[in-house]
């Protein structure tokens, strides 16, 4: 019974609220411009902390208007394995590596080791 009761309703998309006596929060417009010139104007709740950069809809990114400058991030620069190496060991200790691995590999050839 309980089945066919909900037969043809839809329940993810309905809601059985309604707006009556509900009080939404003040707003203000805020304006954000791009590179490109686009304006967007969004609604805030006037107690939101409102973001100095927004997406613009051209993927650029917007600054608000009359707003305070974007910190600006700091870059970290990119370690690459051989940073991450000379971490761990000196040229000294990795020169010496290396040649024991070549003679390795020249041994398991059957090639003359020369030392």
């Amino acid at each position: 019974m309980a089945e066919r009761s909900l037969r043809g309703t839809n329940l993810s998309a309905l809601s059985m609220e309604t707006d009556e006596n509900v009080v939404l929060s003040e707003r203000r417009i805020t304006r954000y411009t791009c590179a490109s010139g686009h304006v967007s104007e969004l609604p805030f709740s006037v107690e939101a902390d409102v973001p100095p950069i927004w997406e613009c809809r051209c993927g650029q990114e917007a600054k608000l208007v009359d707003g305070p400058e974007p910190e600006e991030k700091t870059v970290k620069a990119a370690r690459t394995h051989w940073d991450m190496l000379l971490e761990r060991r000196s040229v000294a200790e990795l020169e010496e590596l290396l040649q024991e691995r070549l003679t390795l590999l020249r041994a398991s050839r059957g090639e003359k080791v020369s030392a």
